[in-house]
């Protein structure tokens, strides 16, 4: 009896361990609902607030910002706009698509008067394509994710200190990574869609917008845009083992298409420079940068990394814990196409000899993203806990790095420092702690709020308060106060030795004399007017005068800091009486 009760008694089973459960996600406020459904206004407002000071203030900078202001000047002088030029001389390192740009908004600016140009002209293009990767960051976040976090990333992005730099002077990458973003942003979608039935597929219209946008990426600065491209191409087939869904990029058509736009300047560069245009830009200026560093740019593996803290200061505070986030859910197609366009741009920039800040700026979109989705669903995942005290470090150290820049460059280069930069400063400073300090305690949204205030606070003040006070980095312009105060009637372009930084040509325009100290005293003898000599070429320009028994009164000199070369330089200014012996 007692067996068979035993028999029906039913075993007792071990309990089966519960799943842990699901931390749920946060819901968004409804301010940034709100804010989510109209970003491109917020963005373009906080751009201008955030650029313009620099764009309207800032003496023009040496060396590549001058380069390129005064090539497009020249462009716009000579009604030539196949042919880039600077000064007497070709300029063939780059495409025309800045020079047109620039020009462009000069021309549309009215302010081109002779020698009396205007810097902020050649900038326009710099701070409208800023504003337009911003809008794009957005565009490709909202592949991945809500409106609300696409708009936290184009704020993080826009809020950045490089890119604020790169949008607040006349270079290319502003306008480059824009370029980078339309096309990144068709990929995206297309590896998506491949990846996930749910996601809708691209039409051929917006396939042909990327290819558009690579192209017009080609014209402004050759191998960046397609090569962000195709890291990240190469890098998902590698990790997937597929490569079915490049068919979505109908690459027979879109290649015909940046052909068709990109060829008529090639073909028309190619007659005019007899071929010279693609010896210098890629057998000389593109392979030299892949061999080694060039013009002393040069630095090892992991110079980005250390940048970063301030390059991509206040965002920094959200960016690692935001990688540590999507590694997790790495298995999202969305997410892991951000994996791979961080990780394949990053890993070819630090392998390549030359290293320039701006190189890593095509890497920052996809980072902006990563933090923006971990500050709105900030669960904990593996490696949160480290990932998030790192970055809490990177963010005060950049932090510190700024301030103090802040408040140092007026003691060395300017007359010291003042109670409107001193204040600011210090507000920007308490701005950065209350963000260390809602980071610490885990309230991420409420952090990014003071961090981009800071910004907010310092970008303007450095640009508009600091900068242009720093009367030693500003050599350029005071020179071109003293050659406008000494200048005569009739008297030709000034001849210039040892001090010879681009800005200064930008300056005085392009018929100035480069020569060296005995050219210079030749050139005025010959032609009379002023000749702008530095300390290095001093003697030699002294020596040849006696010799030709020329006579050279100083009507002005100044010292300051070259920050080019790294070192302090004095300039004398010299009107030379002219020998009609030499004419």
């Amino acid at each position: 009896m007692s067996d068979s009760k035993a028999a029906e008694k039913p075993q007792e089973t071990a309990p089966a361990t519960a799943p842990p459960p699901v931390e749920p996600v946060p819901s968004p406020p409804r301010w940034l609902t709100w804010a989510g459904r109209r970003p491109f206004a917020l963005l373009a407002l906080l751009g201008l607030l955030l650029w313009l000071p620099g764009v309207l203030s800032l003496p023009a900078l040496d060396r590549d910002e001058s380069r390129f202001a005064q090539s497009s000047h020249q462009m716009v002088e000579s009604g030539n706009w196949v042919d880039i030029r600077f000064g007497q001389v070709p300029r063939y390192k780059k495409p025309v698509g800045i020079y047109w740009l620039q020009a462009g908004a000069t021309e549309l600016a009215g302010l081109v008067s002779g020698h009396d140009d205007r810097i902020w002209t050649y900038r326009l293009p710099s701070l409208l394509g800023g504003i337009a990767a911003a809008w794009l960051t957005v565009w490709c976040a909202l592949a991945a994710t809500g409106a609300e976090a696409a708009l936290l990333a184009g704020l993080l992005m826009l809020g950045s200190v490089l890119l604020t730099a790169e949008a607040s002077i006349a270079t290319t990458d502003a306008v480059l990574l824009a370029c980078a973003l339309g096309m990144q942003g068709v990929l995206l979608r297309l590896y998506r869609a491949a990846r996930d039935d749910s996601a809708p597929r691209p039409s051929s219209r917006l396939v042909m917008w990327g290819w558009a946008a690579v192209a017009a990426g080609i014209l402004v600065k050759f191998p960046v845009v397609p090569g962000v491209g195709l890291a990240t191409m190469l890098g998902l087939v590698a990790w997937d083992r597929k490569w079915d869904w490049l068919a979505g990029l109908k690459p027979g058509r879109g290649l015909i298409l940046t052909f068709l736009l990109v060829s008529p300047w090639l073909i028309a560069i190619a007659i005019q420079s007899q071929g010279a245009f693609f010896q210098q830009s890629l057998g000389n200026d593109f392979a030299a940068k892949i061999a080694g560093g060039q013009e002393s740019h040069g630095a090892p593996p992991g110079y980005y990394l250390l940048l970063s803290a301030a390059c991509f200061w206040p965002s920094i505070l959200f960016v690692l814990p935001g990688v540590a986030h999507g590694f997790a859910r790495r298995a999202e197609p969305a997410v892991r196409f951000l994996l791979v366009w961080v990780a394949s741009w990053w890993l070819i920039i630090e392998a390549v000899p030359t290293k320039l800040p701006h190189y890593v700026l095509p890497a920052y979109p996809p980072l902006a993203i990563l933090a923006a989705m971990f500050v709105l669903d900030p669960r904990s995942v593996k490696w949160l806990t480290p990932a998030r005290w790192i970055a809490i470090a990177q963010f005060a150290i950049g932090a510190g790095v700024l301030t103090t820049a802040m408040l140092l460059a007026p003691h060395y280069f300017g007359a010291g420092i003042s109670w409107p930069v001193l204040s600011t400063a210090g507000g920007g400073a308490v701005l950065a702690l209350a963000a260390l300090t809602l980071t610490v305690l885990r309230k991420q949204l409420l952090a990014l709020l003071p961090a981009l205030a800071a910004m907010l606070v310092i970008a303007p003040a450095s640009t508009a308060l600091v900068a242009p006070e720093l009367e030693q980095l500003w050599i350029s312009e005071r020179l071109k106060a003293i050659v406008a105060t000494a200048s005569k009637p009739g008297d030709p372009s000034p001849a210039i030795a040892g001090y010879q930084e681009p800005s200064l040509v930008f300056a005085l325009g392009a018929d100035v004399v480069l020569a060296n100290g005995s050219g210079a005293a030749d050139a005025g003898a010959r032609s009379g007017g002023l000749a702008l000599i530095e300390d290095s070429e001093k003697g030699p320009f002294l020596a040849r005068l006696a010799e030709l028994q020329a006579d050279a009164t100083p009507v002005g000199d100044l010292s300051g800091f070259n920050y080019s070369r790294g070192r302090k330089q004095h300039v004398t200014v010299y009107r030379v009486a002219q020998l009609h012996t030499l004419n």
